[in-house]
């Protein structure tokens, strides 16, 4: 299916921040009704296509994650419990957002059987629930495991297209900036899972010119797409 019939849920650029859900920054993130809620709600719980619509920049390590070999192919319909297990998956090196995946509560193909979805160019990761009934992939390169320890060396300087990152392995804590972006296509996500649901996202922001965030140690991910070089300025 893939990008070809569907969109990520959270397609519609220049809505800004859905609002912060600090205040549920010790759940448990979203499962199926925060999902399908993302695409009500403009800013859901991952950045469209249109968000990667601006060439790639910067380059970023953003590699350090240790990740097993592959675990299944990035592209086909996978069957939890059967042909997936239940787990957190990581895609990286994608390119120009045809990378493609979806987490669905049924095989029918509807749009009310989608739980979480995103278009990727960089890296992604993805927890997969025993509750979930299908894994879609398309046009992503394999998907690995990914350790519950997984270390790295964290950098201190991530591409603006680069994706997801996993904050302590990928990229350090600390507040980071990204200057000259233009149009509202630079858009950034803080998130508590890999869930990708509307109650994943801690904070998050479309933004024009110059951008700063502060990503917290207790922060699990960020995402960017869209935005120039991000660099750890404090």
């Amino acid at each position: 299916m893939g990008m070809k019939g569907k969109v990520a849920l959270g397609a519609v650029v220049g809505v800004v921040v859905i609002g912060v859900v600090s205040a549920n920054a010790g759940g448990s993130g979203g499962d199926s009704g925060s999902g399908n809620g993302s695409g009500g709600n403009g800013k859901g719980s991952s950045a469209s296509a249109e968000h990667r619509a601006a060439a790639k920049k910067g380059s970023g390590k953003g590699e350090a994650v240790e990740t097993k070999k592959a675990a299944f192919d990035g592209d086909g319909d996978f069957r939890v419990g059967t042909d997936v297990k239940p787990g957190t998956y990581r895609t990286n090196g994608n390119t120009d957002g045809m990378c493609y995946w979806e987490r669905a509560k049924d095989a029918s193909g509807d749009t009310d059987s989608l739980l979480a979805n995103d278009n990727v160019s960089g890296a992604s990761y993805v927890t997969v629930k025993a509750t979930d009934k299908i894994f879609k992939s398309s046009g992503c390169k394999d998907w690995a495991a990914v350790g519950t320890k997984a270390q790295g060396s964290p950098a201190t300087k991530m591409a603006g297209d680069g994706g997801m990152f996993k904050v302590g392995v990928d990229i350090a804590p600390g507040t980071y900036r990204s200057t000259g972006n233009t149009d509202d296509m630079c858009y950034w996500e803080r998130a508590k899972d890999a869930e990708h649901g509307l109650d994943s996202i801690l904070a998050n922001d479309n933004v024009t010119g110059t951008a700063v965030v502060t990503i917290s140690a207790k922060d699990a991910y960020f995402k960017t797409a869209g935005c120039k070089t991000w660099k750890k300025t404090a």
